[in-house]
């Protein structure tokens, strides 16, 4: 995963295994791929857990190339989409494109793209990803299943939309999740239901789900699906009995499973580190301003921005056939002597950068195109090779979020120490609420230091 390192051999796990003695334990790998290919290791500025599992194929914490981050959540719904037909799936042909995308083989991650978005047989079932980070995820497991529609959790309570039910997630620094379909009906019909997240640490969240769901509409029939499964066998040992208990069959689909190794005072340990190395983020000198672009995409009237109210087939094949006119747009406004170039979406706002991002990466074949979001998570950064953020770039709040203002993070943007991993532009995608003045003086801002940006807004539902 040289993408979360940044160095040919240096594992991005080898920092945190060396100071706090946390490692990660391959275990078996369905997606072809073992465990500590799939994640590097982090710091959290958590005293609740002391570790974060730091994805490559993810497109959150991590630049990456956009197909792969496509295709990573395709092959994982299509491990889904083998288990709803009742067959055990594995990744077959597609385990050792993945292998080699992760270690960066030249053409590697449009061929995985590219075999796995071919037509398989539609599976109709209702998906739902965990915000924020895996809002793209879980959109990019419904496009495996053709038939699925699709929805996320959401952080963001929206006037007038009326929730379907709300779950915790415990372990995280904001806890709350809703959702808000735009029609309650595509919840409640009588098809699977698909919960995907990027990790199981302990099946928590997922326990306090479907416990949610099945209480608003009980069902015969859930998938969990994530890139990791890291639960230990207490943690599997609960979910079989609530299956039992719920009278419902629960089955588990994930790319790599293992186990995390956490020494004794890990939690202590980690908020030392975090005391001695905070306050090292990356100087910037905001004398210096590159300038920003900002362009319509002429984004089709009708067509959601996302999966926060819902997400139907109909509306992916028309996203589809609408995103080379955007790249088109997005790349004529580029510098022209811009050779690599970071995509940045925003918080739950992922699957559409994620495919724009995409379609941009294949209009510029001799560019690398890469996609990252930011987040609201607060991670130590720690510039090393041997660790999976070496950066972090640090900006208030820009969307009005419901709860309060507060700090946000785009993480592995700025270069550190290392120019060659400096980005010659940056297209900058918003979905409508996030476009306001704070996103100007804010995120826009550290950005332009750095280099020239992009900036392209996407209309909201009813626009």
């Amino acid at each position: 995963m040289n993408g979360a390192g940044g160095g040919r051999g240096a594992r991005p796990s080898e920092w945190v295994a060396h100071r706090l003695g946390v490692r990660t334990v391959d275990g078996e790998a369905p997606g072809g791929v073992r465990l500590g290919d799939l994640v590097g290791l982090a710091v959290r500025r958590n005293p609740r857990r002391a570790h974060l599992l730091v994805s490559g194929v993810l497109g959150k914490h991590v630049p990456a190339d956009p197909r792969i981050v496509h295709g990573a959540g395709l092959l994982l719904g299509e491990l889904v989409r083998l288990r709803l037909r009742g067959r055990e799936g594995s990744a077959g042909a597609y385990g050792p494109l993945l292998a080699n995308a992760l270690h960066g083989t030249r053409g590697s991650a449009a061929a995985l793209r590219d075999r796995l978005r071919e037509p398989k047989g539609a599976v109709d079932a209702v998906v739902i990803g965990y915000a924020e980070t895996a809002t793209a995820l879980g959109h990019s497991a419904a496009d495996a299943l053709g038939g699925a529609r699709y929805l996320h959790s959401t952080r963001r309570q929206v006037p007038g939309v009326v929730p379907y039910g709300g779950f915790e997630e415990e372990h995280s620094h904001a806890t709350g999740h809703l959702l808000l379909p735009a029609d309650h009906a595509d919840l409640d019909r009588e098809v699977p239901l698909v919960l995907v997240d990027d990790e199981m640490s302990t099946g928590r969240t997922a326990f306090n789900t479907l416990r949610a769901l099945h209480a608003v509409r009980p069902r015969e029939h859930y998938v969990l699906a994530s890139l990791v499964d890291v639960r230990g066998e207490a943690d599997r040992v609960r979910m079989r009995n609530l299956a039992g208990e719920l009278g419902a069959r629960i089955d588990v689909v994930t790319l790599a499973t293992g186990r995390v190794e956490l020494p004794p005072g890990v939690l202590d340990a980690a908020q030392n580190v975090v005391a001695e190395l905070s306050g090292r983020d990356p100087e910037i000198d905001y004398r210096v301003d590159r300038g920003a672009v900002r362009v319509e995409l002429g984004w089709p009237a009708g067509l959601p921005d996302g999966g926060r109210h819902g997400f139907a087939p109909a509306d992916r094949r028309r996203l589809d056939k609408e995103l080379p006119r955007m790249a088109s747009i997005l790349s004529s406004a580029l510098p022209a002597d811009a050779r690599r170039v970071l995509v940045l979406g925003t918080e739950e706002f992922m699957y559409v950068p994620l495919r724009v991002a995409e379609a941009l990466a294949d209009a510029l074949p001799w560019t690398s195109v890469r996609f990252s979001t930011t987040t609201r998570s607060p991670v130590l950064a720690v510039d090393d090779p041997g660790y999976a953020i070496r950066t972090r770039l640090v900006f208030p709040a820009h969307d009005n979020p419901t709860d309060g203002p507060g700090k946000r993070y785009a993480y592995n943007v700025h270069p550190g120490n290392d120019a060659a991993r400096g980005f010659d532009a940056f297209v900058l995608l918003v979905d409508e609420r996030g476009d306001t003045p704070d996103l100007v003086d804010g995120l826009l801002g550290c950005l332009r230091t750095l280099a020239p940006v992009v900036l392209a807004a996407v209309p909201g539902p009813g626009r």
